[in-house]
């Protein structure tokens, strides 16, 4: 996955110790490298994190619950924008275990059809024990890639369901894949993740009840007043749907700044904890944490309090 801007000057470099100085980004290559050194936070993280000029490009947001489609959908969204010769970032987040923190990183294997395309870079990225459904650096290395010239950057949940809020925290446009499938489960979303959706995608529309599925989100858009989301119809396998989903990207919606604001408010007091944590041997105080587990007065605040 190396190709080079057409439009930038080479404008970073490397020191002996690997930091990275840049006011932009212009090659796939340096650029894959700054992203595992903030998503690592090797030595110069912070060096990078503060040089880089991020730009206005759109953040399109992929969620929706497991087996609805995304991958696929967002498979043949990125070969129609690459065919008007857009140049498109991916971040494509795979959940990990919660015990050795591995993933298999398997989505980028659905978009094996345009790994040699010069305008597309892919970027997988695991969730290392996150809740709700993204990368716990992912504000950082959403920055990094807003420094590279590209027309849309979009991320793929990894598809948790209801609790898979956090991405209308750092999305322009959050796309919510349901299948029909889904059925009246509609009803029993329209409290979690059905509030977070800027456009609503039935994907497999050509299934049986795809029209009932329509129908049953616009009936929750119009009782919630939200009669302006756009609800489009796809066939992620054959295309069909995908130039009216593109259209959605660039249609004026509703943005509910309060709740991006809170989100992204969350999303920096997670990156000040990591900063305020940094100094804490994290392997020492689980071998502690373990020992005094075992004893019977054992009390997990006064553990704690001992760091504090």
């Amino acid at each position: 996955m190396l190709g080079k801007s057409l439009e930038l000057p080479l404008c970073l470099f490397f020191n002996q110790f690997t930091k990275v100085h840049f006011s932009s980004i212009s090659n796939f290559a340096i650029l894959a490298k700054a992203i595992t050194q903030v998503e690592n936070s090797l030595d110069g993280f912070d060096v990078t994190l503060l040089s880089i000029q991020p730009k206005a490009i759109p953040v399109i947001g992929f969620t929706g619950p497991p087996g609805a489609g995304k991958s696929t959908l967002l498979n043949a969204t990125v070969a129609q924008l690459l065919d008007e010769g857009k140049k498109i970032g991916l971040l494509l987040i795979d959940p990990s275990s919660p015990f050795n923190f591995g993933a298999i990183l398997g989505d980028r294997l659905r978009l094996s059809d345009h790994f040699n395309n010069p305008n597309l870079f892919i970027r997988s990225l695991a969730t290392r024990g996150s809740l709700g459904g993204l990368s716990d650096t992912i504000v950082e290395v959403l920055e990094v890639m807003k420094s590279y010239s590209f027309d849309y950057i979009f991320i793929e949940t990894v598809g948790v369901g209801q609790s898979e809020v956090e991405i209308a925290g750092l999305a322009d446009k959050t796309v919510l894949v349901l299948v029909p499938e889904a059925g009246d489960s509609v009803q029993a979303m329209k409290a979690g993740i059905m509030e977070i959706a800027d456009v609503f995608v039935v994907n497999k529309a050509d299934h049986t009840d795809a029209e009932n599925m329509e129908r049953a989100i616009r009936t929750q858009l119009h009782l919630a007043g939200k009669d302006f989301i756009p609800v489009v119809k796809t066939v992620a396998v054959t295309s069909l749907g995908v130039k009216e989903l593109i259209a959605t990207f660039s249609s004026k919606g509703s943005i509910n700044s309060e709740r991006k604001s809170k989100l992204l408010l969350s999303k920096a007091l997670k990156i000040i904890q990591r900063e305020k944590m940094k100094n804490f041997d994290v392997q020492k105080i689980a071998v502690q944490l373990a020992e005094a587990s075992t004893q019977s007065n054992f009390n997990l605040y006064r553990f704690t309090k001992q760091f504090l």
